[in-house]
């Protein structure tokens, strides 16, 4: 009898969360392939992109659509299959599920009726970029994506003004030097910022720069600005110039009822601080 086939059998109702490449293919490990190689179903965010990697790996295997659109619909389905002995590997379209992909539902699902949930770990964006950061990384908080529209996305980086520990976001092309130019102005030009891009993949750059340097660095060539980021920023200290939460939440609340340069100059007297910073993130907020 052949090592797939034990595997198989030993392993029903069981659903496996399958660490797949974020750009080298040579970094899928040869428990992800067994697994996939032995089970009933593969659940994929999107089974034209996971069906090449299938290819690539010699791997026949039915595929199932499950992606961020019909997760808590479908989810059930895949339960039912669970129930009635199939063993089911979810993969997402690179890297680690649930880790900004889907499956949390499906993975809720399954421990909700006391069915087998594997891990089989692998590459991680977000870990990949801390190891190599050179920040510290004994306690790290892991925020993803950030909101797309300005003020929800300076509100939020305004809520981290006090995190101390290292924080690691995702962000795309598009957003790029809009996310820094935001955490420019919410948390000081001298926030410390490790830029991983394209990690695993032919142009893989990691740079570390304030953020106004690596805003410059950015913008003097077009070419940088493209590809999936991966921001790795230092935690809040004492001697940060990032501007308490406190503090935002004072200034917000006089320009309902002051003008800007009025609103700027009480908080500056209240906290201490310098009324043209205050008055420069007022402007900010109001576009």
């Amino acid at each position: 009898m052949s090592y797939h086939k034990i595997y198989s059998d030993q392993n029903r109702m069981t659903l496996y969360i399958v660490a797949t490449p974020i750009g080298n293919l040579d970094d899928i490990t040869l428990r992800a392939i067994n697994t996939l190689k032995s089970v009933d179903l593969i659940a994929a965010e999107d089974t034209r992109h996971s069906g090449l990697l299938l290819q690539h790996l010699g791997i026949k295997a039915k595929l199932f659509a499950l992606h961020d659109h019909n997760e808590q619909e479908k989810a059930q389905v895949l339960i039912e299959k669970l129930k009635s002995g199939l063993s089911i590997a979810l993969i997402s379209d690179a890297g680690t599920p649930l880790i900004n992909d889907p499956g949390y539902h499906l993975v809720k699902a399954c421990r909700e009726n006391n069915i087998n949930v594997v891990p089989i770990p692998g590459a991680c964006a977000a870990i990949a970029a801390l190891s190599v950061a050179g920040l510290p990384s004994d306690k790290f908080s892991y925020e993803g994506f950030l909101p797309a529209k300005t003020k929800a996305r300076q509100d939020y980086l305004t809520t981290l003004c006090e995190e101390s520990r290292t924080m690691i976001f995702y962000e795309s092309t598009h957003r790029l030097l809009e996310t820094l130019n935001d955490m420019q102005t919410i948390w000081g030009c001298d926030k410390h910022i490790v830029l991983a891009k394209e990690l695993t993949k032919t142009w893989e750059t990691i740079v570390n720069y304030p953020v106004n340097e690596l805003i410059d660095w950015l913008q003097e060539d077009s070419n940088r600005q493209k590809g999936e980021f991966v921001l790795i920023v230092e935690g809040h200290s004492k001697t940060d110039n990032a501007i308490d939460a406190k503090v935002m939440t004072t200034l917000k609340l006089l320009v309902k009822e002051l003008p800007l340069k009025k609103a700027a100059a009480i908080t500056a007297a209240m906290y201490g601080l310098k009324k043209n910073q205050l008055y420069q993130i007022g402007l900010s907020l109001e576009n």
